[in-house]
């Protein structure tokens, strides 16, 4: 019965909650274009796997958008490539995850929820703080 409910409320709360997502979504900085590429050559490598309606997946993207780190988006709640993937990688469904490839496309590994919000990694993309409370 519980769980019935909050499956309800959070039904409920969806639209709102990606409502929330785009309209809070902040301008880009803009860097040089010699900047800017050498940044998008980064960001081609890694992938993030979320969920729509995430709060700790809103903050994250959020920040990207405001750091303007072109970063591919996987959806693992509707997407089961994406789900199995993240499942395979990291050996459970958890949100958001960093995938890092090397320059040729191969898979080197997943930063699960803990080490997504991690300084070092957001540091070496610009982040200024940690992007979320994910853990």
């Amino acid at each position: 019965m519980v769980k019935m409910f909050f499956k309800t409320l959070r039904l409920a709360l969806m639209p709102f909650t990606l409502l929330w997502a785009k309209l809070a979504m902040p301008k880009g900085i803009v860097r040089s274009a010699e900047a800017q590429q050498q940044n998008d050559v980064e960001c081609g490598q890694l992938a993030l796997y979320h969920f729509k309606t995430c709060p700790f997946c809103i903050k994250v993207r959020r920040e990207m958008g405001r750091l303007s780190l072109p970063i591919e988006l996987r959806d693992a709640q509707h997407e089961p490539e994406h789900r199995d993937a993240l499942l395979q990688g990291g050996g459970k469904v958890q949100t958001p995850c960093l995938r890092i490839t090397d320059g040729q496309g191969a898979f080197i590994r997943l930063l699960p929820a803990v080490a997504v919000a991690s300084p070092p990694i957001f540091y070496r993309l610009g982040f200024r703080s940690s992007p979320a409370y994910v853990c």
